[in-house]
């Protein structure tokens, strides 16, 4: 071969290594087959952003929001094509704010069954029909349950569990607050002074108004409760006696949790909160003020995160599925398994709650009275009789 030839292929060659280097340096190599992969869930990876968007937003309580911000990470890593927007907000404030069609979510999921039940029961009196999904798999489904339980100092519960039967009580809780000698009424110490209880406002929070209807509960000692037991002068002198104990209704769970640890018995002597909050503040609790145990009252009310798509003029047919694919995500076996780490009970029944892994928190905190097995739960009432419970509160018992 001549020079001449050789120089012409020694020049195509540098060519070809030049088109490659060139090509693999810009991310853009060759690839056989599709254009793009796609994940185990079936959305499309490593292709090009989808043509068209849909928008979805969620107001949701704001008590699951570690749980709910988590899921979302991955959820819109394989759905570039839905736009998910999270609103965390107190449920009772939430739901006000669909039916005067201040917020216009797509998926509406408050802290319990008693919001949600308040919430369609308004819708239908302005004249608009079913919220949401009255039956069938659209209907409102539990992505979380917790229980109400009590948290209270140790030195404290002994002297409550022995003044009621071995159990911590509304009425023995009265019996003390209502008593202008305090603790030492049912043998406590004096030093301790008045009963200091905590619960949220049962107007602006979820478990304060849970609280309300648990003492309610105990007052009649049936499961459910009628419009017409709110108005007894008996029952309304029960409650406000016990609400004397509360110094100060906040308007979150979460905040007179994190007081409780802080300032110990000092603040609060005992406290009504979500079981999954007391979880998140036992370890830290322990040996600052003493021990902090979990107590299940007698009959308990379940946070069941009831959540649904809504059936409002606003959801289109395309928000609609884009939301069933977000709540399917969320009753996946992973994301609700994150959920039992968090301290919450999952709503997907064939998870167990309690496990191997020392690292559970039903099984790392059963020594400060945190169990699986709990007592009997009571129905959540009507609309009607929400409204009506907090009016009553309002009047008799709210700080003025």
């Amino acid at each position: 071969m001549d020079g001449k030839k050789i120089g012409i292929v020694v020049v195509f060659l540098v060519a070809i290594v030049a088109i490659v280097a060139f090509k693999f340096a810009t991310g853009k190599p060759e690839r056989s087959g599709s254009a793009g992969s796609t994940s185990a869930s079936g959305a499309p990876t490593g292709s090009a952003p989808p043509t068209s968007v849909t928008e979805i937003s969620m107001l949701y309580s704001a008590e699951k929001k570690e749980w709910v911000e988590g899921a979302a990470v991955k959820f819109r890593a394989d759905h570039p094509e839905i736009k998910l927007t999270l609103n965390a907000k107190g449920s009772i404030d939430g739901a006000q704010a669909i039916v005067d069609e201040k917020e216009k979510p797509t998926i509406f999921s408050p802290a319990d069954s008693l919001i949600m039940n308040m919430a369609i029961g308004d819708w239908k009196t302005k004249g608009k029909g079913d919220l949401v999904a009255t039956s069938g798999e659209d209907a409102p489904q539990s992505e979380l349950i917790t229980p109400l339980v009590f948290v209270v100092w140790d030195d404290r519960a002994q002297v409550l569990l022995k003044a009621a039967d071995g159990k911590i009580s509304w009425k023995a809780i009265r019996k003390e607050i209502a008593s202008n000698k305090g603790w030492p009424s049912i043998g406590g110490k004096a030093e301790w002074g008045f009963l200091k209880l905590g619960h949220t406002d049962p107007t602006k929070s979820n478990s304060g108004l849970q609280a309300l209807y648990l003492m309610s509960l105990e007052y009649y000692g049936k499961p459910t409760l009628e419009v017409g037991d709110l108005l007894k002068p008996e029952y309304q002198s029960y409650i406000r006696d016990i609400e004397k104990g509360v110094t100060r209704f906040e308007t979150s769970s979460g905040a007179f949790m994190t007081e409780m640890v802080r300032f110990g018995p000092s603040k609060y002597d005992l406290a009504a909160v979500y079981e999954n909050l007391a979880i998140s503040q036992l370890e830290a609790a322990q040996g600052r003020w003493g021990t902090l145990r979990v107590y299940y009252p007698a009959t308990t009310v379940w946070a069941d995160n009831p959540t649904a798509i809504l059936k409002t003029e606003w959801v289109s047919k395309a928000q609609h599925d884009a939301a069933k694919l977000w709540l399917k995500h969320l009753r996946s076996r992973e994301v609700q398994q994150q959920a039992l780490m968090l301290g919450f009970r999952p709503g997907d029944t064939s998870i167990p709650i309690k496990t191997g892994d020392a690292q559970n928190p039903f099984v790392k905190f059963a020594q400060y009275g945190v169990q699986v097995d709990i007592p009997p739960v009571a129905k959540p009432p009507e609309g009607p009789v929400v409204h009506n419970l907090m009016t009553m509160w309002s009047r008799i018992a709210a700080p003025k």
